[in-house]
């Protein structure tokens, strides 16, 4: 792909066995190695970046959305509150390659008793489909936000095949017999204080407890213990209880999660009552719509490292960055191996990101999460191409998979 082996050979020289499973070369001396394309329009590599605490590895997948029968979509377990590793997602979906994607609700150790979902921090939408919406900014896991970045910055792709960032905002209600309240969720394990949620059969069958815990400002607050849940069927109330349950919820039924005043709210309702919920998610910028979105948060845009990013904490990380006007998208994990896991700090990643020639870079979870994975050339099957810095791939709840023909 234009200009890629240029820019890569800037930040350091490839290294390591491609595409065979093998460990990646120490240090920066390995030979330098051609991209590999393991589909059209899509060219696996691997190199060395010197970085303030050491080198780091990076593996990189360049993707050139222009080549007919290319695409990327959303990889995830079939429920937002589960997590599945990338390589049995990506083989699921048939993608011939993949990295891991948001944030997520990975432990309770503030809330003894509550089950963690699994969930994503950050909207997502899955071949056009709004699966989620964003939790507050405060409930996030994961490292300090940048200065003016929030939970509910996505890197998508349009029905226009054009890869940016944006941000998505929930736009909602829940109408009743006595008055429009606002919704202030959608399929998130954590609800802004006083507000109503809303649960479909996108969920999963998880807890939805843990929307009722913490502040908006504070993640390890205690629960709320002013809830209440309401279960809409055909658009009439068939269920009240006064906490939140767990369980499959069927395709055309809604449950509503409220906490304090959204829990008063709720429990003015009465079964048989009359109740319509709407919901879409609202990007900012873009009037395309978008097959396909992914929270995490922006590094770099029209060129320039976002201000106050951080250049100190050094990790394994995974990221993504956009070029050509949207038309070229570069997904790039760190190697977790011994020699390699100081990683980068994000400072770093975006630096890297820019020499790799990226207009625009957003920042996915990283260390124990960090994977990607890719099918050798005419194999059926990916296999991890990085070394999880834990020793095998994490479950998580997203990714972004690399699809090729069809």
């Amino acid at each position: 792909m234009r200009g890629t082996l240029a820019a890569l050979t800037a930040l350091g020289t490839l290294a390591g066995a491609a595409l065979l499973g093998a460990a990646p070369a120490s240090g920066a001396s390995g030979a330098a190695r051609a991209a590999i394309e393991i589909a059209p329009g899509v060219e696996y590599r691997q190199y060395d970046i010197p970085a303030a605490r050491g080198t780091a590895h990076a593996h990189v997948l360049d993707v050139d959305l222009r080549e007919p029968g290319v695409r990327v979509g959303l990889l995830y377990p079939g429920a937002v509150g589960a997590r599945e590793a990338v390589s049995a997602m990506a083989g699921r979906e048939g993608a011939v390659a993949g990295v891991n994607g948001d944030f997520f609700n990975i432990t309770e150790t503030q809330h003894p008793g509550v089950e963690a979902t699994g969930a994503p921090v950050g909207p997502a939408i899955a071949a056009g489909h709004p699966l989620k919406a964003a939790v507050p900014d405060g409930q996030r896991f994961g490292p300090a936000l940048p200065p003016g970045t929030t939970t509910e910055d996505v890197i998508g792709v349009g029905t226009d095949r054009r890869a940016r960032l944006d941000r998505m905002r929930l736009d909602g209600g829940v109408r009743t017999p006595e008055a429009r309240l606002p919704l202030g969720g959608l399929n998130q394990y954590a609800l802004p204080v006083g507000s109503v949620g809303a649960f479909t059969s996108d969920w999963g069958v998880t807890s939805r407890v843990r929307a009722t815990c913490g502040t908006d400002t504070d993640r390890g607050a205690p629960c709320s213990t002013d809830t209440y849940e309401v279960t809409v069927r055909r658009g009439h109330v068939v269920e009240v209880a006064e906490a939140p349950g767990r369980g499959a919820i069927a395709p055309g039924t809604t449950v509503l999660v409220g906490r304090e005043a959204g829990a008063q709210q709720l429990r003015k309702l009465a079964r048989g009552d009359a109740v319509r919920v709407s919901h879409r998610l609202v990007p900012a910028a873009s009037r395309v719509p978008y097959r396909f979105a992914v929270g995490g948060y922006p590094l770099l845009r029209g060129g320039a490292p976002l201000p106050g990013l951080d250049d100190r904490t050094s990790a394994v990380r995974t990221a993504v960055g956009i070029g050509d006007d949207g038309r070229r998208l570069v997904l790039l994990a760190l190697d977790g191996a011994p020699e390699f896991r100081t990683g980068l700090t994000i400072a770093e990643v975006a630096a890297a990101l820019r020499e790799l020639g990226l207009e625009d870079g957003f920042s996915l979870d990283g260390g124990g999460s960090s994977t990607l994975a890719a099918r050798a050339p005419d194999a059926a099957e990916v296999t991890v191409r990085n070394h999880p810095s834990g020793g095998a791939e994490r479950p998580v709840p997203n990714g972004i998979g690399v699809f090729s023909g069809g």
